[in-house]
């Protein structure tokens, strides 16, 4: 409710949702936990084992999305502190290009309005206004240096933060494009170029989302079951009922370097 009430509906229902995920999959882990201990009482340790480790991969895909809500909230706090110092910065280098002659890159000043009109205009998304102040003047002399070079580094880091995230907990349904992409943007924001992996990272974060679409949720949801099928801890029933041994947890998910805050 807070980062609704702060940062307005539709980044407040993206929060929302993961930890509605979160408690999907701690739903599943208490239910896999419990047919473990009915396994054990009756002999079968291999059933017990299968359902332990779908288990363990679903808590740890929900400590992913709880740590990134988390993360989110701590990036817009930084996102909404920097937006003012931002526009100062970014309108700066807009006049020094005027002066010394440099094209001015189309609809920066647009942008640049805008982004001003949102801040007293009521609850905003403070990383869209530095995507949006970073992207505009990303060719011009003077924008990757100071605060805008700030910005566009929380942007990138915040971006491919939520694709990796998004990634990780939806591995049964995200194919090889998205996958590909994110790695692409990894490997730009380390060049660095974090305009150019914050884009990377959107458009991965696009294609992943239209995987699960195509994927489709499985008409049963009981006790978490499509939610651990679409993080790939749950690929399918075996004859006896149990899972395999998916296993969705730490690590298969690659992290961001230091600094990912």
């Amino acid at each position: 409710a807070e980062v609704r009430e702060r940062y307005g509906p539709s980044v407040g229902a993206r929060v929302a949702g993961w930890a509605e995920e979160a408690m999907d999959r701690l739903v599943f882990a208490t239910a896999r936990l419990n047919e473990a201990r009915r396994a054990a009482d009756s002999g079968d340790e291999g059933r017990a084992v299968r359902q332990l480790r779908a288990a363990e991969g679903s808590v740890a895909q929900a400590g992913i999305l709880v740590a990134g809500v988390d993360r989110t909230a701590r990036r817009l706090r930084k996102a909404a502190a920097l937006v003012p110092a931002a526009l100062t910065g970014a309108e700066a280098v807009l006049a020094e290009a005027r002066a010394t002659g440099t094209p001015v890159p189309s609809g920066a000043d647009d942008t640049l309005a805008a982004v001003r009109e949102e801040l007293t205009a009521g609850p905003y998304d403070p990383l869209d206004a530095l995507r949006r102040i970073t992207r505009a003047l990303v060719r011009l002399p003077g924008a990757r240096s100071g605060v805008l070079d700030t910005a566009a580094d929380l942007v990138a880091r915040a971006a491919v933060g939520e694709a990796e995230d998004f990634v990780a907990v939806h591995r049964g349904a995200v194919g090889a494009d998205p996958r590909s992409l994110l790695a692409t943007a990894v490997r730009t924001l380390a060049a660095p170029h974090p305009v150019e992996a914050a884009v990377l990272a959107r458009r991965a974060l696009e294609l992943a989302d239209r995987d699960i679409r195509t994927h489709g949720i499985p008409e049963s949801d009981t006790g978490g079951t499509a939610g651990a099928v679409l993080g790939g801890v749950l690929l399918g029933e075996e004859p006896d009922g149990g899972p395999p041994a998916a296993f969705g947890g730490p690590e298969t998910r690659g992290r961001l370097r230091p600094g990912t805050d």
